[in-house]
């Protein structure tokens, strides 16, 4: 693919949104992914080049979660193992994957989770009792969450959003500040396996990474449960417009090989 200053720039805003949208809510990768394929970056160079660019953004959010004390690394050191070896599997496995099985499995993804989305409750904004030990949350959540980011990625913060609150029983800007710590875990676990198999595209990944950490230090900044009234949604259409376009470009492509 040949790498315009028109696509930099909409990816660097696309970035930027993303990243904003991803450090109150999770769901960025539902924004970049997309848009990423829809720029002509094969389907493995693009889960490469997304993780390159969402590093910077979750690193971004994490950092002033962790700066404004609201949340701890020490607490959080099993989820995070658990979460570094889960992704790390994941982009193994992802590389020896067809690349036409990955164009057709991206679309179907997308749809699933964006209708996880619209039927999931809501997240609530008070702090209870965990129900299951923080060893088997770790375990479950950290390495499961974390396997899939590595495999696949978009949703990946509004699932472990959910599942702190749903299962850890945290309040909404904990579980928010948790998501981001493990997020970042889980992208640079996939970063690595994905550098050492020469795939993502640096100088796109780089510029659309500066318009992540921008989008996602502000963000950050305003992690409050109204923002999720019209964040929510915001992912569940553009996952759903975008599902329908590699949709359609898969069938377009299906009637011309048959002719």
């Amino acid at each position: 693919m040949e790498l315009t200053l028109e696509i930099l720039t909409i990816l660097f805003f696309v970035a930027t949104a993303a990243g904003f949208i991803d450090a109150m809510a999770g769901g960025g990768g539902l924004l970049t992914l997309p848009a990423l394929l829809a720029a002509g970056v094969p389907p493995t160079q693009a889960l490469a080049t997304n993780k390159l660019q969402s590093s910077f953004g979750s690193f971004s959010a994490s950092w002033y979660f962790v700066r404004n004390g609201i949340v701890s690394v020490k607490e959080m050191r099993l989820a995070i193992v658990c979460t570094f070896v889960g992704s790390a599997v994941g982009a193994e496995l992802v590389q020896y994957i067809d690349a036409s099985l990955l164009t057709s499995i991206i679309p179907v993804l997308l749809i699933a989770i964006s209708m996880y989305f619209l039927l999931a409750p809501q997240t609530i904004a008070h702090k209870g009792k965990q129900t299951i030990s923080e060893a088997t949350f770790a375990f479950c959540v950290g390495g499961g969450v974390g396997f899939y980011d590595g495999f696949f990625g978009p949703g990946t913060g509004s699932i472990f959003t959910v599942c702190f609150v749903a299962i850890g029983h945290f309040s909404l800007v904990d579980a928010t500040a948790r998501t981001k710590v493990l997020n970042f875990t889980s992208n640079i676990a996939a970063l690595l396996f994905f550098i050492l198999a020469g795939l993502p595209i640096w100088e796109l990944g780089l510029v659309m990474a500066v318009g992540g950490f921008i989008g996602a230090q502000l963000g950050a900044k305003v992690v409050v449960t109204k923002g999720q009234k019209w964040i929510r949604p915001l992912v569940i259409v553009m996952s759903m417009l975008m599902a329908i376009k590699l949709l359609w470009e898969q069938h377009q492509q299906w009637l011309l090989s048959m002719f």
